[in-house]
């Protein structure tokens, strides 16, 4: 019979937050930030088809200094999702499981969000003209 007051599973107190651990727990997140990305979108594709004046208040939103810092937020975790993505999948093809490649793929992939959201920020506001 089972100890009754064992834990069923361990706790964050007990165990010390590893990159791996970390690196899942982010994938999550920015699974769930990208699904409500989504809805954002959606929102301001509705909000063009209803007319102008529903249009630029979805515009003076998302243009604001923290409709921007949600959209940066939303371009890190689009690219931190994809580049966790393709390390799930070298994973399924049984590449990685080794502690050094584990720790150097999560390295990369934090690297790489963190590189293609700086060069879409530089792209994006050259292309706006430095606005």
């Amino acid at each position: 019979m089972a100890n009754p007051n064992r834990p069923l599973s361990p706790h964050l107190q007990v165990y010390r937050p590893q990159i791996t651990s970390v690196l899942s727990i982010t994938h999550r997140a920015t699974g769930v930030a990208l699904a409500g990305g989504a809805v954002l979108f959606a929102y301001w594709i509705m909000a063009a088809t209803y007319g102008p004046a529903a249009f630029a208040t979805a515009q003076a939103a998302l243009g604001s200094w923290f409709g921007q810092l949600v959209l940066w937020g939303m371009t890190f975790s689009l690219f931190y999702h994809l580049g966790n993505g393709i390390r799930h999948l070298a994973w399924d093809a049984g590449w990685g499981y080794e502690l050094d490649r584990m720790r150097i793929s999560g390295w990369l992939t934090v690297i790489f969000a963190a590189a293609m959201t700086v060069l879409t920020l530089v792209v994006a506001y050259s292309a706006a003209g430095g606005a």
